[in-house]
């Protein structure tokens, strides 16, 4: 959400900032709207001293016996009345309207974010590891999945899963499952023990105030599953997790605040349509440990950096090759000022995959949110809010599979994981 006095002191800025994502100017029509809003409340105000005024001079005519006058000031009053109820009236719907048009518009990019029409202009960052050279052509990691057996059939089962709930859904077997929940567990254990994120369990299901709040809503309805009771399946744990501090005043000696959660997360990809339709890429449901922290203004841009080390740790240790690429102004998501994406390798497809998104969303999603804080010297400030995934769990088992498959099909258990996976050094 976007501060409306801020823009009428430099509209010129704003539209600067939002051409750089590819919008046409938005500050005109923003004050526009705020000028029918601001001349509404004028009305209302001087309607407002005007039956203040009458009404005390109603008192005098009375006991002046001027009846006469003071009918006339009750006739006063009472069109008064109706003026201040028309305007309050008017001004809500055109507060409606301005708020609406503030809501649809993203995040202003920060200046060091590098400017670009879409993602073949995000900005190559770092790399790291070597990818493996296989002596054999490596498989996907579906293919790899389907072939391994539990005692139920296939460890990585796409067919049932679409028996009961159709396509992009897979049901995790035998010692997949245990790898996925040794993975989730690991990340949760480095952000937990070694990161100062204190862990969450947080709700999955959401009123829609919560995702306005993140931003999911209302520009992202379509990629959301709703319920027929009004809530909404979270798309990530940032919605629940970032919610924790809405409407509410932080004492500024509790921030930062670091949370984290693993949730499963829920999503129609809605804009998805013919992309990854095949394995464990892009599902409707999957896991993920989702990282958030709320800091003061001044402390924002190193956290961000710090949240990005915090998920490449768990890169490094389980020792995937990945990178870490900067997203220019055209790719940024709708609530981010700066975004990072790591990216892991994937050597059926000899190219990185995302697998990680770390934004920092300045006071963007605390201004939806009503999130602030007590400043020393100051009245209190909104705090700025950040997420990252750490990592997606799914993503994290494919990338896993696909680099550390064996010519006969067999996956070595990474050394990291080792102490979560029960003795099972290779999944046969």
């Amino acid at each position: 959400m976007h501060d409306i006095k801020t823009i009428r002191q430099d509209p010129d800025a704003y539209d600067a900032a939002w051409a750089r994502r590819g919008l046409e100017p938005q500050a005109g029509s923003i004050l526009d709207k705020d000028k029918l809003v601001r001349r509404a409340l004028q009305v209302q105000q001087e309607a407002e001293a005007a039956r203040n005024k009458a009404s005390k001079q109603i008192g005098m005519a009375m006991r002046e016996g001027n009846k006469d006058e003071a009918e006339r000031l009750k006739t006063e009053v009472a069109g008064a009345k109706n003026v201040i109820a028309m305007m309050g009236e008017q001004i809500e719907a055109e507060k409606g309207v301005l708020n609406e048009l503030l809501a649809s518009l993203p995040n202003l990019p920060f200046d060091d974010v590098p400017d670009g029409a879409d993602e073949d202009e995000n900005v190559d960052i770092s790399k790291h590891g070597t990818p493996r050279t296989f002596g054999f052509e490596p498989k996907a990691h579906d293919d790899l999945g389907e072939a391994l057996q539990s005692p139920y059939g296939a460890m990585m089962d796409f067919e049932t899963a679409a028996k009961m709930s159709g396509s992009r859904f897979v049901v995790l077997s035998g010692k997949l499952a245990r790898m996925d929940r040794a993975l989730a567990a690991f990340m949760l254990d480095i952000q937990t023990e070694e990161h100062g994120y204190t862990e969450h369990v947080p709700p999955f299901l959401v009123w829609p105030q919560a995702l306005f709040g993140t931003a999911q809503l209302p520009k992202f309805e379509d990629d959301q599953f709703k319920t027929t009771t009004g809530h909404y399946l979270i798309p990530t744990a940032e919605v629940s997790l970032t919610n924790m501090v809405r409407e509410s005043i932080i004492d500024a000696d509790k921030l930062p605040m670091r949370l984290t959660a693993h949730t499963p997360c829920f999503r129609s990809e809605a804009g998805s349509a013919g992309r990854d339709t095949k394995g464990m890429i892009r599902q409707h449901q999957f896991n993920k440990v989702e990282l958030v922290s709320i800091v003061r203004p001044e402390d924002s841009e190193a956290e961000h950096e710090r949240m990005r080390e915090c998920a490449e740790e768990v890169l490094k240790r389980l020792e995937l090759p990945y990178k870490v690429i900067e997203l220019c102004t055209g790719d940024l998501g709708f609530g981010a000022r700066k975004t990072y994406d790591l990216e892991v390798w994937l050597p059926s497809q000899n190219t990185y995959r995302e697998i990680s998104s770390i934004s920092n969303c300045g006071d963007f999603q605390a201004r939806r949110m009503n999130a602030r804080y007590k400043h020393a010297e100051k009245d209190n400030r909104f705090v700025h809010t950040l997420n990252g995934s750490g990592l997606a769990v799914g993503r994290t088992l494919v990338a896993v599979l696909e680099n550390y498959q064996n010519a006969d099909g067999s996956i070595t258990v990474p050394d990291a994981l080792l102490p979560y996976m029960g003795g099972v050094k290779v999944i046969k």
